[in-house]
């Protein structure tokens, strides 16, 4: 063997400067090996730490000679061929000098681990020894231990204590005389008193028994006359009915309700109790229900039943299975996705009524599989509205919520792992269920105690009952005001197509007793239009546009002039303020880049706008700004100079009070209006 694996041995190589040389040698060349150059050798001598300072070096130097050579021919002159070539030259240099410091790298990295592999070679060799010392060890120990946990079987039996013992004994059995000084004879004394102790409580125990038996008997006589009890209370409650109608207090109701909720997933139980609690503790017009099939949720639970009838009779169920076609793979898949996406076949329904008696209607979802909670919402108005055109998204199911919390927009599904199982079944996004499913927001999922952290992953999600608990009290107040405001931007909609501004005796001192401008059209926009516009691209750039906010277009003209306003309204209305950007089409296009009255006139209303609030909550902010702008363009259209090569009177007479008409390089006009004086002047 050891002549065959010597065959096999590959020769060993001495590198050095000139090349690798072959592992025969003469005698000869043995002689001369002094002469040889041996990095090996080398590295012994060599200081890692200055290896790679001359390593760094060496790059620095590499990167300055590229960038000369990179600059000479950039410069695309023939006298500089001469200095390229000597400043390759000198980067070949450095590179054989790169090429050695890794050899001698290599070579010290070699050496490293033959020093390592010998020192794990002794510690093995050490921890072996140890080994065989501590199964010796072991083995000493267990055989002391056996004999030292030999026991007898009366050591077993616990004994009373010896002061117990002479104390309570009769001197016939404890015989102290005897016992006291031998420990045998007093071990067989203890013995017997323990005998004479058990028999006395084994009679105790008999009479116990007895006891027992006539308790148990009294026990059932008492539970026949409970069990005939029920019936009768039952008919008392059904009897009790029209009173508890009367009196506004349906126990009945209520507690079939709570018979109901045990059926209810965690997350849809956690929303049910909380919502009820925070109803009857603080808000009386928050009214929690329960709908759906119990029975279907009974199924739910029920584990399946294998019955001899199915056994028997599947030879005749494989017959008929292989005699019909397949399901292709698309339908195999539609099947996966409705399994994935199946809801749990009870809901909770909750409805926030409003002063007015305008009620939202929430029904919120359990999605088994994916473990998130979705909702769907509706509203009911007290009085039939009018309708306009404008308004069609203001109420929408699918944007009457969105952005309730900043950045939830409710079309991706909060839980990371779902991607994963929308992959298996080819489901894209969950944007493209919501409609039949509801919006899963990340604030639904919070009512429902369940919490799905980005940060760190977790195996199991659970629903948390202080998790619903500290999100429902400010949770139900946006609700309550985002409906409000909706309703209010309605009714408002419903004025302006028709060019009405309302605007409300609260807020009359803002503007001026006359305005000639007026609102001429009011109309939604589709995203897609406003970001087209010219003039809105310094809103979209600043990530004050996004598709989940609403646009319009209004048009107000005053004359041969007519001023567009694309709006942009955020979901979070009146908190956070409509913005406006203008173009006035009037001898020319004039917008707020080419015009610096015009950004003056955007920023009266985007950045003056806590001035158009007006009472609380302040639901009248798009419309006074509307009526702000009516009044600034006259302001404009009025301080405008007379143009004298056009003959007749000037077009826009100066009706309002300024003292100054323009003011600075820039020849800004005053827009604010001083209440009551009723001029206008700078800011």
């Amino acid at each position: 063997m050891s002549s065959d694996s010597s065959k096999k041995r590959k020769p060993k190589v001495i590198r050095t400067d000139g090349g690798p040389q072959e592992g025969k040698r003469s005698k000869a060349d043995a002689d001369q090996d002094v002469r040889y150059y041996s990095e090996e050798c080398e590295v012994d001598l060599r200081d890692p730490i200055k290896d790679y300072e001359l390593y760094r070096e060496t790059c620095q130097e590499l990167q300055r000679l590229m960038a000369e050579i990179q600059e000479l021919k950039s410069r695309g002159i023939k006298d500089n061929a001469s200095e390229i070539d000597e400043r390759r030259i000198q980067s070949c240099v450095h590179f054989m000098t790169l090429k050695k410091l890794n050899r001698l790298a290599h070579i010290r990295l070699k050496k490293g681990r033959d020093q390592t592999h010998e020192a794990k070679q002794k510690v093995d060799a050490y921890h072996l020894q140890l080994q065989n010392l501590l199964y010796e060890v072991m083995h000493l120990q267990k055989e002391i231990t056996k004999c030292l946990e030999f026991k007898s079987k009366h050591e077993e039996i616990e004994l009373v204590s010896l002061e117990e013992f002479y104390k309570e004994a009769p001197p016939e059995i404890s015989r102290p005389a005897i016992t006291l000084s031998e420990p045998h004879q007093q071990t067989l004394a203890r013995l017997d008193w323990e005998l004479e102790q058990r028999k006395r409580l084994a009679e105790k125990y008999k009479e116990c028994l007895t006891s027992k038996e006539k308790i148990l008997k009294e026990i059932e006589v008492k539970k026949e006359y409970l069990s005939s009890l029920q019936p009768r209370l039952n008919s008392i409650m059904q009897a009790s009915l029209p009173v508890q109608e009367y009196l506004f207090m349906p126990f009945d109701q209520a507690h079939k309700q709570y018979e109901t909720a045990r059926h209810l997933p965690p997350p849809l139980y956690v929303l049910f109790v909380q919502a009820s609690a925070y109803g009857q503790a603080c808000d009386k017009k928050l009214v929690v229900a329960i709908e759906g099939s119990v029975e279907e949720a009974k199924a739910l639970y029920k584990p399946p039943e294998d019955s001899q009838d199915d056994e028997s009779d599947s030879d005749a169920e494989e017959e008929q299975t292989t005699k019909r076609r397949r399901p292709t793979l698309g339908v195999q898949l539609d099947d996966k996705r409705k399994e994935m996406l199946k809801r749990h076949p009870l809901s909770v329904t909750v409805d926030l009524k409003c002063k007015d008696e305008n009620v939202l209607h929430l029904t919120f979802y359990y999605l088994m599989n994916l473990n998130v909670m979705t909702v769907k919402a509706k509203v009911t108005t007290a009085v039939e509205m009018t309708t306009a055109i404008s308004a069609g998204d203001l109420l929408s199911p699918d944007s009457l919520l969105n952005c309730l919390y900043p950045g939830d927009h409710g079309r991706k599904t909060p839980n990371p792992a779902n991607q994963f199982q929308f992959d298996k079944v080819g489901i894209l996004t969950l944007s493209d269920y919501v409609t039949e499913l509801g919006h899963p927001y990340v604030w639904v999922q919070k009512l429902g105690g369940l919490h799905f952290p980005k940060d760190q992953p977790q195996h199991a999600v659970t629903a948390d009952n202080s998790l619903s608990a500290s999100h429902m009290e400010l949770t139900v107040k946006l609700l309550r005001t985002r409906l409000q405001s909706r309703l209010a931007l309605h009714k408002q909609f419903a004025s302006l197509e028709h060019g009405v501004v309302p605007v409300s005796s609260e807020c009359q001192h803002l503007f001026p007793a006359k305005i000639v401008s007026r609102l001429v059209k009011w109309a939604a926009i589709p995203y897609e239009d406003y970001a087209e516009l010219p003039y809105t691209k310094d809103v979209i750039e600043a990530g004050l546009a996004e598709d989940t906010h609403l646009y319009y277009m209004a048009l107000i003209e005053r004359g041969t002039a007519k001023l567009q306003a694309a709006v942009v309204l955020n979901p979070g209305y009146s908190t956070l303020p409509p913005i406006f950007s203008l173009c006035l089409n009037w001898k020319g296009e004039r917008t707020s880049s080419n015009d610096d009255n015009i950004r003056a006139m955007e920023s009266e209303v985007n950045v003056n706008y806590k001035e158009l609030w007006g009472p609380k909550p302040g639901y009248q902010l798009l419309t006074n700004q509307l009526q702000r702008l009516c009044m600034v363009l006259d302001v404009y259209l009025e301080t405008e100079p007379h143009d004298t090569s056009v003959e007749g009177p000037k077009e826009f007479p100066q009706e309002k009070m300024c003292l100054r008409l323009v003011r600075g390089p820039m020849r800004l006009k005053p827009f604010k209006f001083n209440y009551p004086q009723g001029f206008f002047s700078h800011r």
